[in-house]
This record gives C-alpha cells, structure tokens and sequence, in this order.
C-alpha cells in the first residue's frame, strides 16, 4: 500500500519546534525557518481576526508541488516541510510556516523565500479579515512575479464607513 502524505493543512496550531523536527538533517548547516503571522492590522484597518478557506484537495497539491519545486530547484536541498492554517485566526497565530533545511545559509534562505512566494500567489487558500469596526474583506492574491501582494479587496459593511 502506498505510504500516504502527510497533511499540509491543518486547524491545529503550528508548533515550530516540530517543523524544526521535521526538517533536521546532520547534513544541513543551514536551517531557514519562516512563520506568517496574523497581524492586528492591514490596509483595511485594525485587524481582529483572519478566517482561511481553502479548496482542500487542490490546496494540498499545491503545497506539494511547491516543496517538490524546491527540491528541484535547490537540489542540495536535505528538508523542506510546508504547513498552513486553515479556520478563524487571532491576532498573533500563525497562520503559515516553512522550515527548509540546506547544506549552506544562502540556498536556504532563497529556498525558503521561493516557497513563501509561491504559496501566497499560487495556492487556492483565501483570507477574510474579520475587522474591528465589524467590516469583513476578503484579500485577493495576484499572480506570481506581480509587484502588489493585494489586489483590490471586497469589503462587505456592517453599517456604513466613509473610505
């Protein structure tokens, strides 16, 4: 039987040390660790919460290719391990995490970066900020290489606000 993948979704809160585990190779000299935060602001205003959605089974593929894309393009490469959250977010969570593991510092950095990007242009997951004056905006990725990471969002009103 085909061993199964393990999942990169999840509603669990991320542990770093895991994917710190998860990554560990007495080969690499080099471990880049990156985690996405939700933060208590945005364009929109004072952020309260983030909710994920995401198309499940296409969002994990994605985030398969990109670890596999990784691989390929950082061959030296010992572990690459991609983890995100999907659910109701508070300020401070960590919504995404990349742990890539390499011989040298250099590869990876431009490895771990490589992966970030990808994932916020490529993947179907989708954000909706949850606003304190009650407001709800989802934020629309742009394609990959686009120099805005926001594209105009659409902002549903409790009430009414002047922009």
């Amino acid at each position: 039987m085909p061993k199964r993948s393990r999942p990169r979704l999840t509603r669990a809160r991320i542990d770093p040390a895991w994917l710190l585990k998860s990554v560990a190779d007495t080969g690499a000299g080099a471990v880049a660790l990156f985690l996405g935060t939700v933060r208590d602001n945005s364009e929109a205003g004072k952020v309260d919460r983030i909710e994920y959605e995401a198309y499940e089974s296409m969002a994990e593929k994605s985030l398969a290719k990109t670890e596999s894309e990784v691989k390929r393009r950082w061959p030296a490469t010992t572990g690459v391990t991609i983890i995100h959250r999907v659910g109701s977010l508070m300020v401070g969570d960590v919504s995404v995490a990349i742990a890539v593991s390499s011989p040298h510092r250099a590869e990876a950095f431009e490895a771990c970066r490589f992966a970030v990007e990808a994932i916020k242009h490529e993947a179907p997951i989708w954000k909706r900020e949850r606003l304190a004056d009650g407001s709800e905006v989802w934020v629309e990725g742009l394609p990959l290489g686009s120099r805005s990471s926001r594209a105009k969002s659409n902002t549903k009103k409790r009430g009414s606000r002047s922009s």
